[in-house]
């Protein structure tokens, strides 16, 4: 029983290992291509560098305007994470405590919303936000919120319907009005979940090219890190061949993205079991 056990584990481990290299191969691909030439790349993808330099990594940091493109995108996911989390959570928290029929049918109406695939709203949608002067930064933030609402209420619905009722009492008492009691009382509670809507959210907006190149387009300072890769390629002539430009400037694109996931990757999986099982 005990070599079927040690058996046991080591298949185990083994599969977990080959998972974890299979999930891992296309950022060790891009990785190594990062830092080699088109030549190189093309002669052989998977070989690793004749020469370890920050060559063709500087290049792409000037082709895509990553300082420019890195403020902006950093400003789009940060407050349109921001009006996700206040707007998701307060809206969750009041249909958990309403506890009428309306409050049930609108929360069905937010889990049907994440069914609605983008492309069936885009163009009506983009006509709507041109004829109100929303076609730019701010209107691309106010869309962020509204697609992201409908997964993170389902989120944060879960789990508010474990804070006991009783919480919110004693704050009343204590002379707690409805802002004070959700934000001081609530709201700390909502830790996991909200790390969870901040994460998935996060890599989604950080990584959206679609609806930037529709809202925002080739505007002359304007762009996302996407969108600057998608126009430096056009444009890869003057900087050399496509290969040695497209791998670099990828790398530097995701890496802010994986460091906020490293830090936060173990509240993603409480925080979803948390939103989704205590239904």
């Amino acid at each position: 029983m005990k070599n079927r056990h040690v058996l046991g584990e080591a298949v185990r481990h083994l599969i977990l290992i080959i998972l974890a290299l299979y999930t891992l191969a296309p950022l060790l691909f891009l990785f190594v291509n990062a830092f080699k030439s088109n030549n190189e790349i093309i002669a052989s993808p998977v070989a690793l560098p004749e020469h370890w330099t920050l060559q063709y990594i500087t290049t792409a940091l000037e082709a895509i305007n990553f300082g420019k493109a890195l403020g902006l995108t950093f400003i789009i996911t940060f407050f349109s994470i921001l009006l996700l989390v206040i707007v998701s959570s307060f809206a969750a928290w009041a249909m958990v405590r309403s506890k009428t029929i309306l409050s049930n049918i609108v929360f069905l109406c937010f889990t049907a919303a994440m069914l609605v695939p983008f492309q069936s709203l885009m163009y009506p949608l983009l006509s709507v936000f041109e004829k109100m002067g929303l076609k730019n930064v701010q209107g691309l933030i106010l869309m962020y919120g509204g697609f992201g609402l409908s997964m993170s209420v389902f989120l944060y619905h879960g789990f508010i319907k474990s804070v006991p009722a009783s919480l919110e009492e004693a704050a009343v008492l204590d002379g707690a009005n409805l802002f004070q009691m959700f934000f001081k009382v609530v709201f700390p509670l909502l830790k996991g979940t909200t790390v969870t809507v901040i994460v998935l959210n996060g890599m989604w907006i950080w990584n959206d090219y679609l609806l930037p190149f529709l809202v925002i387009g080739n505007k002359t300072g304007s762009k996302t890190l996407t969108l600057e890769l998608y126009f430096a390629k056009l444009t890869s002539g003057q900087y050399g061949n496509p290969w040695e430009l497209i791998f670099p400037a990828v790398f530097v694109t995701i890496i802010p993205i994986i460091i906020l996931y490293i830090f936060l990757q173990k509240y993603i999986v409480a925080g979803v079991s948390e939103g989704a099982v205590k239904m």
